[in-house]
């Protein structure tokens, strides 16, 4: 079964329509990127998958179930979202940062336990950022910060990954380490991640299926292989695609 399915999903932003009758099956173990120019409703698309704002036709499926018919519970337990952009109202640490994850699954009133703490201070090992668990957010720098909000998901650890420019603020070096921990996971673990990437290059190297965005409502979908073609990326951006392969690698340059 599909963790994450659309049926015929109509999504549009200020009279402008992002895609028309989009119908896509994730299935576990899965990693799909979502790629297009400035403008062409890559976000857009991604926060209707999430349930964040509503769609204008179709159906939205997480494991078999209709994405309206869930709670908001069981919607954060299935869905982790990360945001391009994230507001630290409160002076809250890295640990209790990263400790959001495990709300989900806590009671009203119910504080985290000790097991909890320790996803939280793994899922911070695994992004580098051991030792820093008291630091106070607002004094890290970006890429800092972006990797507390990616340790956040890793212990909320969702069925479906749904992430808005994950290498934002990051160095190539954890642009590569942490997109790589993601993908291990996802297929470990028989779940699924969905990105919106702007680096063709980080698509073509972690993602095994894509959706183009044209603008307008034109959008393909298919797997890298089918997509991922000078032609195809050419009409996408605008712009000349020259694909270069060597030694077990391959890359995407303007032309």
């Amino acid at each position: 079964m599909a963790l994450l399915e659309t049926r015929h999903l109509k999504v549009s932003i200020a009279g402008i329509a992002v895609c028309h009758g989009l119908d896509i099956a994730i299935e576990p173990g899965q990693c799909w990127g979502i790629l297009g120019k400035n403008g062409s409703g890559k976000t857009t698309l991604l926060q209707t998958l999430a349930g964040l704002r509503p769609a204008d036709a179709g159906d939205i499926l997480i494991n078999g179930n209709n994405l309206q018919h869930l709670t908001r519970k069981h919607i954060a337990q299935s869905i982790g979202v990360l945001f391009q952009d994230y507001n630290d109202i409160f002076p809250s640490t890295v640990l209790e940062t990263a400790l959001i994850g495990r709300h989900p699954y806590l009671s009203t009133w119910q504080w985290e336990s000790g097991d909890d703490v320790q996803l939280a201070k793994s899922a911070l090992h695994q992004v580098e950022m051991t030792g820093m668990e008291s630091r106070i957010v607002t004094t890290l720098s970006g890429g800092e910060r972006q990797r507390v909000e990616i340790a956040t998901l890793l212990t909320q650890n969702p069925l479906v990954y749904l992430l808005d420019e994950p290498t934002n603020h990051l160095d190539l070096n954890h642009q590569i380490t942490i997109i790589e921990t993601l993908r291990k996971r996802v297929v470990e673990r028989r779940q699924a991640l969905v990105m919106v990437l702007h680096d063709v290059n980080i698509a073509a190297r972690f993602c095994d299926h894509l959706i183009l965005l044209f603008g307008n409502g034109i959008d393909q979908h298919g797997t890298k292989h089918d997509m991922m073609t000078e032609q195809r990326l050419a009409q996408l951006y605008g712009h000349p695609i020259i694909h270069i392969r060597g030694n077990n690698r391959e890359a995407f340059l303007p032309g």
